[in-house]
């Protein structure tokens, strides 16, 4: 059988072979020319069952070809005959139906087929049992194939047939589906091999996109041997001492797409050497990524905007009913998780760099906040907001003018804010990301790679800092276990001497194996309440929390990973497989924490704020704009206004281009005049609360479309599930703030999630980002001699020192911006890019 591929009853006929690619034999396909040539032909035919074509068939003969009313007889019965079927079953069901059915032989070997006296009726029940029906596409037409050799037959009998409209011919297929072509080819003994060999042949070509084009629209029979000699123009032949006729070709993982074989080339590029036939549709994939069409200026106020609201409002409806899908779910929870860690991580960096004007609390409701208007009314509604690296550097580099000037910060910040947001609303307005056409791969690979870097150096940075926190006693020996010992020197008023009192031995069972001394202990937290210390070598010592912290850091990481390419494993049925690959993040997460609450380790947990109130008392909801400083300040405020327009500018449209791809295939269009509008926006409101500024954060925007992904659910066996595109929606991301600013009052469950399980996320989102661009894929090339490398497009058309210099540059130029982001110089880095 043919699905795309095809498929053979292995030997003992129990079961079919994998599918692969037809090897066919040329001598086949010249005889099944012949055969079309020369053979009976209906084109069009009206009937409505299998017995009505075999009458019309055998009664249409030619004079010259009429068959003996015997033989004609005979050939009817045999053709009518009940078809036998191999069944797609597990295991378990033809264990449990063997015997069952009295239509079933009693040998051994093939329990399963169908008895030629059975009625149609158990093969009709065969059909509706029959799981195989899964794997066919949907619209898809059966084509039947009739081969073999006969005793009354003294010279070939051939017909093509083409049925006018698709009927269903009873149990004439596996699975019940309408039939539009047939085949039949019977002739003498002997040559049985040969006739097996045309069938296979004519099946390979009614499974071919483009011979089944052509065929549905012939008038003629010519159209036919023209379709075939199209599908011989195209055929490459396998030299037979080269490779093994007995091995399975499996089948590509990319199939060469139909409108790029029926392009026209010019004369003097239909043969060249290494492929380049296929060079015009490689260099198109290469191409810019982005329709030119939604960054067009139209000289109007605007024009832009406008443009964007008027593409994206009438997906509106949809963008909420979109949601409604299991793998939004998982989305939502693995996206928040990330979104909670990154909001702490920027809220504890901002409360050190601003004396906690801006903390963890302000972190969480501005995140909130921005992020669920961002996602009502943006452009793309997949992008998710966050404060980011430049951002922090420029309120640090703010905060120290201010203080050293005597300037009150908040106020400063909220003129530079309202600034801000009056340079994006201009910038809106004459229609600037325009200039986005402009940004090349260079330009998006260099930034993506340089944010991906970042999470990852960072969530590495963070687990190495718990051996600050929990420090590891590395003089510790065995041998001197009866030395260890931590006593509370406290101090009584009225003493000379300090009163010593043992610590709790379930503190340090690792270090302390025989009873204190004193029977009644005192803990840690006790002994430094009432003013005393710790005295002894054991005080120091935390057992096992950063070995067990480093586990489930890697844990987590290598979980993520291996759950998220299992959906592409051999491993359980397909839906098993969809269903853990789009819970993989929330699957690692449940598993780490599960082991981590098994341990009983002390490790760090999640910590959010459980008040709603200013992380620093001395400030409060609402910043008023004069008061505190000169008033000449709100027009200086313009000056480094300019400087974070441009940050926000540049931080925000390479992320949304980068978001945009083509080979996203997003159906409902970009925004991105709107979503630089909503940006400005939003810079008033946060600005007037004293909340973090907020942009777009491309690692996590990455993943929330990662974990959005679409494929078909239905494929032919031995072919590779479609990637449809991405489920396009605002649900997912509103979903994701709303629960963030809820967050405060969730504590009590957070506080049992490990940061070092949140790090692992981290690092996993910042690897699965860098691998998706194709500046890592060339510095893999660096590293591989030339005979390994793989066959991509681009080393087809481009010298392989081009691409080495063109990787080169890449990393010293990201090499340059790692170095300014670690500077005062990081506010400008976006402009670097």
């Amino acid at each position: 059988r043919w699905i795309k591929f095809e498929e053979k009853v292995e030997d003992g006929g129990e079961r079919w072979s994998a599918p692969h690619v037809p090897a066919l034999h040329l001598h086949s396909l010249f005889q099944l020319k012949i055969c079309l040539q020369k053979g009976f032909m209906l084109l069009d035919l009206d009937a409505s069952s299998f017995k009505e074509i075999i009458d019309k068939l055998l009664s249409g003969q030619p004079e010259e070809a009429e068959l003996e009313p015997e033989v004609r007889e005979r050939l009817a019965a045999l053709l009518l005959r009940q078809p036998r079927h191999q069944p797609t079953k597990s295991l378990l069901q033809l264990l449990a139906e063997v015997g069952l059915s009295p239509c079933r032989g009693r040998q051994g070997a093939r329990p399963w087929l169908l008895h030629p006296k059975c009625s149609s009726t158990a093969s009709f029940s065969f059909q509706l049992r029959n799981r195989f029906k899964k794997k066919v596409p949907q619209g898809a037409e059966a084509a039947h194939i009739a081969v073999g050799e006969v005793e009354f037959l003294e010279k070939p009998f051939t017909a093509f047939i083409r049925l006018k409209l698709g009927v269903t011919l009873g149990s004439l297929a596996e699975v019940t589906l309408p039939s539009r072509f047939l085949f039949i080819l019977l002739g003498p003994r002997a040559k049985v091999k040969a006739y097996h060999e045309v069938g296979r042949a004519m099946a390979t070509l009614l499974t071919d996109e483009l011979f089944q084009r052509i065929a549905q629209q012939a008038e003629h029979r010519e159209d036919i041997i023209t379709g075939m000699e199209a599908f011989l123009d195209e055929l490459t032949v396998l030299p037979p001492g080269k490779w093994d006729h007995s091995a399975r070709i499996p089948p590509p993982s990319c199939m060469p797409s139909l409108q790029r074989r029926t392009a026209v080339y010019p004369p003097d590029q239909q043969s060249h050497g290494n492929g380049d036939m296929a060079a015009a549709g490689d260099r198109a994939s290469l191409g810019h990524p982005r329709s030119t069409e939604e960054l067009e200026r139209t000289g109007r106020l605007f024009g832009g905007l406008l443009q964007d609201i008027r593409r994206k409002a009438p997906w509106y409806c949809s963008d909420f009913s979109d949601a409604l899908h299991p793998q939004c779910l998982s989305a939502v929870l693995y996206i928040y998780l990330a979104t909670v860690t990154n909001a702490i991580t920027f809220g504890v960096m901002l409360g050190d760099a601003t004396a906690n004007m801006q903390g963890v609390l302000e972190s969480f409701l501005g995140t909130a906040f921005a992020g669920s208007v961002f996602c009502l009314f943006s452009g793309q509604p997949l992008t998710i907001l966050s404060s980011t690296g430049p951002v922090l550097v420029f309120e640090r580099f703010l905060f120290s003018f201010s203080q050293h000037y005597s300037l009150d910060y908040l106020e400063f910040r909220l003129w530079i804010g309202l600034w801000v947001a009056f340079f994006g609303v201009v910038l809106v307005a004459t229609e600037a990301s325009h200039l986005v056409r402009y940004f090349t791969r260079f330009t998006e690979e260099g930034f993506c790679a340089l944010i991906s870097l970042i999470f990852i150096y960072d969530s590495l940075k963070k687990m190495l800092s718990l051996a600050d926190a929990f420090p590891i006693n590395l003089q510790y020996r065995l041998d001197n276990v009866t030395s260890y010992s931590c006593v509370c020197n406290l101090l009584v008023r009225g003493w000379d001497r300090p009163k010593v009192s043992a610590c709790d031995p379930s503190l340090l069972p690792a270090l302390s194996l025989q009873p204190p001394a004193a029977p009644a202990g005192m803990s840690r937290t006790q002994c430094l309440v009432q003013g005393g210390h710790l005295v002894g070598t054991s005080c120091q010592y935390v057992p096992d929390v950063t070995l067990i912290s480093f586990l489930l850091f890697g844990g987590t990481f290598l979980s993520c990973s291996m759950l998220k390419h299992f959906k592409s494993s051999r491993y359980f049925p397909a839906g098993v497989r969809k269903l853990v690959g789009d819970f993989a993040m929330i699957l690692a997460i449940l598993g780490s924490c599960a082991v981590d609450a098994a341990l009983g380790l002390e490790t760090p947990k999640l910590l959010v704020p459980s008040k709603l109130k200013p992380t620093n008392p001395a400030r409060g909801w609402i910043i008023f704009p004069f008061g505190a400083n000169p008033w000449w300040f709100c027009m200086v405020s313009a000056l480094p206004a300019v400087l974070v327009s441009i940050l926000i500018f540049m931080d925000q449209q390479i992320t949304a281009v980068i978001l945009n791809r083509r080979e996203y295939k997003l159906q409902k269009g970009s925004g991105f005049h709107l979503d630089l509008l909503c940006v400005s926006l939003l810079m008033v409101v946060t600005s007037a609360t004293g909340l973090p500024w907020y942009v777009s954060a491309t690692v996590i925007s990455l993943a929330h479309m990662e974990s959005l992904k679409k494929e078909s659910t239905t494929s032919a066996p031995g072919e590779h599930p479609e990637f449809l595109g991405i489920r396009e929606q605002r649900l997912t991301g509103l979903a994701v703030f709303v629960l963030t600013g809820l967050s405060v009052f969730m504590a009590p469950v957070l506080k049992h999630i490990p940061m070092p399980v949140l790090y692992g996320v981290f690092l996993h989102m910042g690897v699965a980002a860098l691998n998706s661009i194709q500046l890592t894929d060339r510095v893999r090339l660096l590293l591989m001699p030339a005979k390994h490398q793989p066959d991509l497009a681009y080393l087809r058309h481009v010298p392989l020192r081009w691409v080495h210099l063109f990787t080169v540059i890449q990393l010293l130029c990201l090499a340059l911006l790692w170095v300014l982001k670690s500077t005062m110089a990081a506010i400008i880095f976006p402009v670097m890019v």
